[in-house]
């Protein structure tokens, strides 16, 4: 007897095959509700395209007015460019003496940043290190420096630079940055090395491992990420500053590309055939620079960012 709570076996066919159920027509496609964070995005994206075509348009103005001729650019200023030139470049090339001066920069910015490197990764090790009071005193001394704008210490500057006979000379130029430059330098590093562990100096001494050596063989390597962004900032700076070599180097041989592009500019008239050749060129070395060491720049500062 079969139980009366079991279902009776159906027996199926030899060949045959259960037809499938149909399944229900497909509901059309409905893009997701526009959300105030999807909104929050879009605008965003919508600020960084517009804020890239402000930042590119005026470097694509400045490139295309130095190719066009005088004429076309005193007929259309911001017309459609109708002829191309090089002499405006050959020109500005030969009157702002451009070997001399992006040597004499390269020299200045070159030894610039190693001061200020070296300098500020030797104070700023103890400044991190050191909890007495008298390294609070010091550190917040040269967060102080960094607040203070060089137009307010030109005048001393010029006094001091004039009694130590450093006027006119590539030393007295490079020390001036190096001051200027210095507490910022302070400030990154010292802020760095306090997110070091003090585990490393400790297996260090247990090694025998003075305060100088631990610096140099241990912190100094580690240094990387902030010196990357450091040497980023500064050598930026000093290449375009244009008020320090102008007013402490008066021999036309030893001034720099900045100083001799301005001196294109003309208080009664503005040529912008000529004026734009020589900025352009005032920046390029600073450019392929980046361009060859931006994948090292890059991961210095990712590193520094996910430490």
């Amino acid at each position: 007897m079969t139980s009366p709570l079991s279902a009776p076996e159906i027996s199926r066919p030899a060949g045959k095959r259960d037809t499938p159920r149909p399944r229900p027509p497909a509901r059309p496609h409905t893009s997701a509700p526009w959300t105030p964070r999807r909104l929050a995005t879009g605008l965003g994206t919508v600020v960084l395209c517009l804020g890239t075509v402000l930042f590119v348009l005026p470097f694509v103005f400045t490139i295309v007015t130095s190719l066009r001729t005088a004429a076309d650019v005193a007929r259309s200023p911001l017309g459609i460019p109708h002829s191309f030139t090089l002499k405006n470049f050959t020109h500005a090339f030969s009157q702002i003496h451009y070997g001399t001066s992006t040597l004499n920069t390269l020299l200045i910015t070159g030894l610039s940043c190693v001061l200020i490197t070296v300098l500020g990764a030797l104070a700023g090790y103890p400044l991190a290190r050191i909890t007495a009071g008298w390294s609070t005193a010091v550190y917040r001394l040269f967060i102080l420096g960094t607040s203070i704008p060089v137009f307010v210490v030109v005048a001393p500057l010029y006094l001091l630079m004039r009694d130590l006979n450093l006027l006119d000379t590539y030393a007295g130029v490079v020390l001036i940055y190096t001051a200027i430059n210095l507490p910022l330098a302070v400030f990154f590093y010292t802020s760095f090395i306090r997110q070091i562990p003090t585990d490393l100096e400790e297996a260090a001494a247990l090694d025998g491992c003075g305060a100088l050596r631990t610096f140099f063989v241990i912190i100094l390597p580690l240094l990387r990420p902030v010196t990357s962004t450091l040497l980023t900032f500064i050598s930026l700076q000093i290449w375009n500053d244009l008020l320090v070599p102008l007013v402490f180097l008066q021999d036309p041989g030893k001034r720099t590309v900045m100083v001799n592009a301005y001196s294109f500019i003309d208080p009664h008239t503005v040529q912008p055939t000529t004026l734009f050749p020589a900025a352009l060129l005032g920046v390029l070395p600073l450019l392929v620079i980046f361009i060859f060491f931006q994948r090292q720049m890059v991961a210095g500062m990712s590193a520094g960012a996910v430490k």
